[in-house]
C-alpha cells in the first residue's frame, strides 16, 4: 500500500479521544503547544473542526488530556506504578523513577509547561504522585516525612526543576552584558562569566540541563536519607 494510500486509510479510522489526545501530542511535540489549535488538530485528523468537539469539550479538556498521555507514557516507560512493600534501596528506586520520568519530559518539552497551568491532577498524574509517595514509605519514612519531602522536590519529582532567573541557553554570557552587570552585581557576574550548561539542547527550563538537574535531585534525596535516619 502506499504511502498516499495509508494516509487515507489513517484518515478514515475512527475517530475516537484517545486518536485525538495522541494526534495532539505529536501535533506539539512537532508545533511546540502554541502551534496546537483545534483548527491545525482537525487538518491533521482529516475532519471538521466541529468533529473534535464530540470528543473533547474545548482546547483546556484537551490540554487535560495530553498531560494524562505524558504520564502515561511514563508509566509504560517504568513498567507499572506498582511499588515494593519494603525496599532498602528506596533512594535509588526513586532516583531511577524520577530519572525516566525526565527522559519522557525531554521527549515532550512543552510538558512542563502545560502542566503549571492545569488546576487539577489527572488520575495517571495522580498514580504517579501516589507511586512515588509508595516508593518513600517503603523506605520506612513516615507520612509526615513524605508530606516534607513532596515539597522539597516540587517539579524535581516529575523530572524538571522550575528555576527563578530569565531564560539561558546555556552559552556564555554576552561580555558587553556581564560589563553592565558587574556594576550592581558582582558576584553574580563573575560566576555567570565561568559557568556553562553541559548540555544546553537537553534541556527543560532555566538552569535545567542534565548535570544540574541530577545535582539538585541528589542533595535533596541525600537530605531526605538523613532526616530518615534520625540525622
Amino acid at each position: 500500500m502506499s504511502s498516499t494510500a495509508e494516509s487515507r486509510t489513517a484518515r478514515r479510522a475512527p475517530l475516537t479521544r484517545d486518536r485525538v489526545l495522541e494526534a495532539a501530542v505529536e501535533l506539539a511535540d512537532t508545533a511546540g503547544i502554541d502551534g496546537l489549535t483545534i483548527r491545525r488538530l482537525a487538518v491533521e485528523l482529516g475532519v471538521e473542526p466541529m468533529s473534535l468537539y464530540y470528543h473533547v469539550p474545548n482546547k483546556e479538556a484537551i490540554l487535560d488530556g495530553i498531560v494524562d498521555l505524558v504520564f502515561r507514557e511514563i508509566e509504560e516507560a517504568v513498567g507499572g506504578f506498582v511499588v515494593a512493600e519494603t525496599d532498602a534501596a528506596w533512594k535509588t528506586t526513586l532516583r531511577t523513577r524520577i530519572l525516566t520520568a525526565r527522559e519522557v519530559m525531554l521527549r515532550h518539552p512543552w510538558a512542563p509547561g502545560v502542566m503549571d497551568t492545569r488546576t487539577e491532577l489527572g488520575l495517571a498524574n495522580a498514580r504517579y504522585v501516589d507511586a512515588v509517595v509508595g516508593i518513600l514509605r517503603s523506605g520506612g519514612l513516615s507520612f509526615d516525612l513524605i508530606h516534607h519531602s513532596l515539597h522539597a522536590l516540587g517539579s524535581r519529582m516529575y523530572g524538571f526543576s522550575q528555576e527563578l532567573g530569565a531564560a539561558d541557553d546555556g552559552s556564555a554570557p554576552d561580555p558587553e552584558v556581564l560589563a553592565q552587570m558587574t556594576e550592581h552585581v558582582p558576584h553574580l557576574a563573575a560566576m555567570l562569566s565561568v559557568v556553562a550548561h553541559d548540555d544546553p539542547d537537553s534541556t527543560l527550563g532555566w538552569c535545567d540541563d542534565r548535570f544540574e538537574f541530577e545535582f539538585g535531585l541528589d542533595l535533596i534525596l541525600d537530605g531526605i536519607e538523613r532526616r530518615a535516619l534520625g540525622g
